[in-house]
C-alpha cells in the first residue's frame, strides 16, 4: 500500500464512520461531535495551536486514532517537523514512558504524510517538459 493510500484509507474510514454515527438519531452524540468541531476552530488560540494541544492530549491519553488525526491536522495547519518533535516531547514528558509506543506510531504517520505529500508534489518548474 502506498503512503498516499494509507493516508486516504485513514481519512475515508474516519469520514465514513463519522457520517454513519451522526446519521443515527442521538442528540448526545451529535452535540458532542459539534462541541469537538467548535473547540478546534480559531478563537483566541489559532487552529495550529489548538491542534498541537490536541496532539499532546492524544499522546498522553494513548489514543492512536486521535494521534493520527491530530498529526494530520497539525500537518495541514503547517506545523513544521521540528515543531512536531517539540510537541511530541511535551506529550512524552507529561505522559511518561508509556507514551513511547504511541510516539513511534505518531512519527510513522508523520513520515507517511510527508511521503504522500512528496509523491503528490508537482515537478519543479525547471523539470517540466515543454
Amino acid at each position: 500500500m502506498s503512503e498516499s493510500d494509507r493516508v486516504a484509507e485513514f481519512t475515508a474510514f474516519r469520514q465514513r464512520l463519522n457520517e454513519r454515527i451522526l446519521g443515527e438519531d442521538n442528540q448526545v452524540i451529535r452535540r458532542f461531535f459539534a462541541l469537538d468541531t467548535q473547540t478546534y476552530r480559531a478563537g483566541v488560540l489559532d487552529v495550529k495551536t489548538k491542534e498541537m494541544l490536541g496532539l499532546v492530549a492524544s499522546l498522553v491519553l494513548r489514543c492512536d486514532d486521535c494521534i493520527s488525526y491530530h498529526v494530520a491536522e497539525c500537518y495541514k495547519a503547517g506545523v513544521a517537523r521540528d515543531a512536531f518533535f517539540e510537541v511530541f516531547s511535551v506529550g512524552l514528558v507529561v505522559g511518561g514512558s508509556i507514551v513511547i509506543p504511541h510516539l513511534r506510531r505518531a512519527v510513522d504517520f508523520l513520515d507517511t504524510l510527508e511521503s504522500a505529500a512528496a509523491d503528490e508534489a508537482p515537478p519543479c518548474a525547471d523539470h517540466v517538459a515543454d
